[in-house]
């Protein structure tokens, strides 16, 4: 089943049910070994002695657009993990997806209801256009209020860091923990949205500084290229705006990065990636 959340829409399937999980995987194209995202209700119950600055985030951010990595239990398989020893967790805050929580009663295992590595859904009918009659239904809760993925936070070791930028900022985290807090990116702990390459239009993403925009747009069309632009991407709109592009088609889409504060370092992290070559 696919249901919104606040920030995009999430194919589901019971957690705790192996096959229903591995189906994800099929429907997707997505490696095995890519671990998937909990929604959940109660979180504790999958956690193995999380540290306590996880539970100081989960009281400010949940529910809302944040997960959390911390040591799996018995209850988180291999499945869902990927084989690795944590887990993804989250509350989302949309009053459907809370709904569909609370009428299952169990963890419903979710990644972005769309192809691995292209773009994420905002809309059901992005879901309907990306997946077809391969997703069994269709929760329609309307757009996306924040439109990038959630925060992904490390609380699996010694201190917390910020595996990939998303709706909950980090000046905000900062501020609930009184404490700076890294991000890393890539490293030992393997998370969605992670790869070199994702979240992916058909056109070509043409990351650019203001002063460059209307040059690098002009050199593009003068090789004949349909080019589309974008000036002050929004989280909010930034994936419906690439899938527009393509249905207009464009052959390239030259945006302006962000400055790297607030919502604008999540969106520069998914430009930078749907600009990336593609394997």
């Amino acid at each position: 089943m696919a249901f919104p959340t606040e920030t995009v829409y999430g194919l589901g399937a019971d957690a705790e049910n192996e096959s229903a999980v591995r189906r994800i995987f099929r429907v997707k194209g997505r490696p095995s070994t890519h671990p998937l995202i909990v929604h959940v209700q109660d979180p504790w119950p999958w956690a193995q002695d999380p540290p306590p600055w996880a539970r100081r985030l989960a009281e400010r951010f949940w529910p809302g657009p944040m997960t959390l990595v911390v040591r799996r239990n018995r209850r988180a398989s291999d499945a869902v993990t990927g084989g690795q020893e944590t887990v993804g967790l989250r509350v989302p805050s949309h009053p459907l997806a809370l709904s569909l929580l609370r009428a299952f009663g169990g963890g419903i295992a979710a990644p972005s209801a769309n192809r691995f590595g292209k773009v994420s859904p905002t809309t059901a009918a992005h879901v309907r256009s990306d997946l077809g009659s391969e997703v069994d239904f269709i929760l329609d809760g309307g757009p996306s209020t924040v439109g990038v993925e959630s925060t992904i936070i490390d609380c699996s070791g010694p201190e917390p860091s910020i595996l990939r930028p998303g709706g909950v900022t980090r000046e905000a985290i900062q501020e609930a923990l009184g404490r700076p807090v890294e991000v890393i990116g890539t490293g030992e702990i393997r998370v969605p949205g992670q790869l070199e390459s994702h979240y992916a239009p058909r056109a070509e993403v043409v990351p650019v500084s203001p002063g460059e925009l209307e040059g690098r747009a002009a050199e593009l069309r003068t090789r004949g290229l349909n080019v589309e632009v974008l000036r002050e991407p929004e989280a909010r709109t930034l994936y419906a705006s690439l899938r527009e592009a393509d249905a207009r088609g464009a052959d390239a889409v030259v945006v302006v990065l962000p400055a790297l504060e607030g919502l604008g370092l999540a969106v520069a992290d998914r430009l930078r990636k749907a600009a990336a070559p593609r394997g």
